[in-house]
């Protein structure tokens, strides 16, 4: 069936730069990629971004950082967020890419409540 268009995905891509500066970019289907501070892809991305707009700074600690993704994430999530249905991940200084437990998720969420 020509003529028809396949379905796309986006995809954020974290790591380091060259010169150890963190990096978070966006890739469109198209190839078209973007780079980054702070960002959201998928349902309700405007208001996952204008929420990141009034909270994200650039001295935030990783800590922080955690908390307003999680805080990101829960509003426009449907039902309830638990630590078995969420994963978390960061890219540390010296390039590794850790994966949150979900016992380490849920004190975050316990935190944030």
């Amino acid at each position: 069936r020509g003529g028809v268009r396949p379905f796309g995905i986006s995809l954020l891509v974290a790591g380091l730069q060259g010169d150890g500066t963190p990096g978070l970019y966006q890739v469109d289907p198209s190839g078209a990629y973007f780079g980054w501070k702070a960002t959201a892809i998928g349902k309700n991305y405007v208001s996952a971004k204008n929420f990141l707009e009034k909270r994200w700074n650039e001295d935030m600690e990783l800590e922080d950082a955690i908390h307003t993704a999680l805080l990101t994430l829960r509003e426009g999530f449907e039902g309830e967020m638990t630590a078995h249905n969420i994963q978390v991940a960061t890219v540390r200084k010296d390039g590794k890419f850790v994966v949150l437990t979900p016992q380490q998720i849920q004190d975050y969420l316990d935190e944030a409540n």
